[in-house]
């Protein structure tokens, strides 16, 4: 196994919803690039992914962060503030200071932070000008506070008009499915400096992919995500993170 020891912090799109395998485990974005990365270099790397899904930002860097950096990782990556900016009174700036706080951790321990926005959704949900609008403004927030960093690897995702699409995302039309998941892999590759496999960019689309009418989708997917943040639950309450230490990851079979 090489050096690289890459470890990956977040929600449910770092944790890989929406590309679920055969068995119902998730696989994602985070999962590819590391096999992707592995076949780049040509030997296995080190992967640990931290990420639970429906974490808030808060969360996110308050229990995820310190135990990814104990883990001594050469690249970690965060995303984060995709649960925040769905509840329109969470101010913007307080998410902005969680990412500039993962970054002074990282340069205190020597770390390479690699980091992501999430795919755009808006146009398939509820409220989707407020969504976009929140979107924009967090983007362009992160990016000012980051200005002349360039040592940082930037994948942002928010401004792909290709992939905010139906057809990369999952039926619960918050999720990328794994055209989607494999496309934000080909990109996080490529900000390393790798080359992915030129298909990831635009896989076919999946054949079987559910697209529900109103009905179905209020009562399946919104009625639910409502009904948990009038009760505070969360979809990932009671998880444990899919691989809290780095496992050996070998290329793209």
């Amino acid at each position: 196994m090489t050096d690289i020891r890459f470890a990956a912090i977040g929600d449910s799109f770092t944790e890989g919803v929406g590309d679920e395998r055969p068995d119902g485990s998730v696989r994602g974005w985070a999962d590819l690039t590391a096999q992707g990365w592995a076949e780049a270099v040509g030997t296995p790397i080190g992967y640990a992914n931290l990420a639970i899904r429906g974490k808030l930002a808060g969360p996110i860097v308050s229990e995820q962060l310190e135990r990814a950096l104990a883990l001594k990782p050469t690249h970690l990556s965060f995303n984060g503030g995709g649960n925040d900016m769905l509840r329109p009174r969470t101010p913007l700036a307080a998410i902005t200071d969680l990412f500039a706080h993962v970054l002074r951790r990282c340069d205190e321990e020597g770390v390479t932070l690699v980091l992501l926005s999430g795919g755009n959704p808006s146009a398939q949900l509820p409220m989707s000008g407020l969504i976009q609008r929140r979107g924009d403004e967090l983007s362009a927030l992160v990016e000012a506070r980051f200005a002349g960093r360039d040592d940082l690897v930037r994948a942002y995702n928010w401004p792909d008009r290709e992939l905010a699409a139906p057809s990369f995302w999952a039926p619960d039309r918050l999720h990328l499915n794994a055209r989607g998941h494999h496309r934000v892999a080909a990109r996080v590759l490529e900000a390393l400096g790798l080359t992915p496999r030129a298909e990831w960019w635009a896989m076919p689309e999946q054949p079987d992919a559910v697209r529900l009418g109103r009905g179905a989708y209020v009562r399946e997917h919104l009625g639910p995500w409502v009904q948990r943040r009038l009760t505070g639950r969360s979809s990932g309450d009671g998880r444990e993170p899919k691989h809290p230490e780095f496992v050996s990851v070998s290329g793209v079979e």
